[in-house]
This record gives C-alpha cells, structure tokens and sequence, in this order.
C-alpha cells in the first residue's frame, strides 16, 4: 500500500485532452495569421498570462501586436471563447478516476498554470472541477510551475506534507520540480502508459480506491 494521502492534479492535458484544433482554426481566423507565426505569438506571451502578470486583455492585445493586428471587443470576446473551447475537451478516464478517488474520500486538489479568463472559462464549463478540495491557480498567486512556492501552496492547501501527496503533470520540468518540492510524482502522456507506472511505481491500489 502506497503512503499517498492526496493526489495532485494538473489540468491541461491531464484532466482535459488534446486541444480542438477547430478552436485552433477560430483563434487563428481572428488574425488572419498563418499557422507558425500565430502560434509563435500564442507563446510568447503565455507564461506572463498565466503568471498573472497580465490579464485576458492585455495577454490578446499583446498577441495581437506581434502579429500587426487590432483587437475590436467583439474580437476579444471570441478570441476568450475559443481559448475555452481549447483546452476543455475533456479526458474522461483521469476525471472519472478523480471522482472515485473523491467518492472513496481520498483528498483530491489542482495545481495548474492558468491566466484569468482561462480560470472563469474551466470552472464555468467543468462544474466537476468544485469537487476538489483545493485549487491552486497561477495567476492568483503570481508565480507558476515550475517555481517551488506554487508546489507548497498547493500542499498547505491540502494540508498534507508534500511526501504524501502524488502529483500528476504531462511536462517533465513540472514534475522535475514537484519531485525537488518532495512530492510523489508522474508524467501523464498516455492514459495506458499512466497506467502501467502507476503500477510499476508501487501506486496501483489508487487506481481502484
């Protein structure tokens, strides 16, 4: 039996899937950009909106100055939108094991690297995401993963010490950091492959708690 008292969710390609490429379309049709220079700009400013270092509006508005565009508020609107819609496709295996691991009242939390709109976006969409005891979003607190702070946050948050919690991310540099933070942790990147470490890494009596 593993020591594990909480389990750590990320939300972005754990929780939802792969983004809707038809959102991807919608967002690059507001600029009329092709494909490599919108997602240059989409990147460029993200960590900041994320790191709550700028808003919705000044994050699009940014974007929109790399790529030589005006922003009207009808613009801006779809631009949020379809930003939701990107990252809300759902992964339904890890959701459904979040709910049987809350239904079995094993504690449950989210720490995720997410700008202000995307937060109202997601819990609007995901009324499930009020399930779990306690969210950490970055913008909120002005620092994000991979920066040690946010990792404690999230474990005082769920009032566990960081050796019992495990934490599940799909980038290697967030999960490097959560280890270095003292937690359990393990890359999501397949559901399958998921699977199989939880079990080789001693975990496999959460998977059916």
């Amino acid at each position: 039996m593993s020591n594990i008292q909480a389990v750590l969710f990320d939300y972005g390609l754990v929780l939802s899937a792969a983004p809707d490429p038809a959102a991807w379309q919608r967002l690059k049709q507001v600029f009329r950009a092709d494909e490599a220079s919108f997602h240059a700009a989409y990147w460029h400013h993200r960590h900041d909106y994320d790191r709550g270092m700028r808003n919705a509006v000044v994050y699009w508005h940014s974007v929109a100055g790399d790529l030589h565009a005006n922003l009207d508020p009808p613009q801006l609107d779809e631009l949020i939108n379809a930003d939701t819609d990107l990252w809300t496709q759902p992964n339904q295996s890890m959701i459904d094991w979040a709910a049987a691991l809350q239904h079995a009242g094993m504690k449950t939390g989210i720490l995720s690297n997410l700008g202000d709109a995307m937060e109202a976006g997601i819990l609007a969409r995901c009324p499930w995401l009020a399930n779990f005891a306690h969210h950490t979003f970055s913008h909120r607190l002005l620092i994000a993963k991979p920066e040690p702070a946010i990792y404690q946050h999230a474990a005082e948050g769920l009032a566990e010490p960081p050796s019992h919690i495990l934490f599940i991310d799909d980038r290697e540099e967030n999960i490097a950091a959560a280890v270095a933070a003292g937690m359990q942790a393990i890359q999501y990147s397949t559901h399958e492959a998921f699977l199989a470490t939880m079990r080789e890494r001693g975990f496999g009596d959460l998977l059916v708690p």
